[in-house]
């Protein structure tokens, strides 16, 4: 993706890291996802974030992981 994929503002969600251009917590996201409900699950209810910012999030999130053990 070109553009960011979360950002944090001060005035948005009291500064909480957000999907880039939205008002959705990445939080949520993962919030979904342990209690068992899939990425589908989670766009239906956030029609605001896209499935490529959930993927672009969830593969930094998984490189980062794997960097920070290797």
């Amino acid at each position: 993706m070109s553009q960011p994929i979360i950002s944090r503002a001060p005035d948005v969600m009291g500064g909480a890291a957000v999907f880039h251009g939205t008002r959705v917590p990445v939080q949520t996201l993962l919030d979904y996802l342990e209690a068992g409900e899939s990425i589908d699950d989670f766009l239906a209810g956030f029609p605001s974030v896209t499935r490529e910012q959930v993927i672009a999030f969830l593969e930094e999130a998984k490189d980062r992981m794997v960097e920070s053990v290797s």
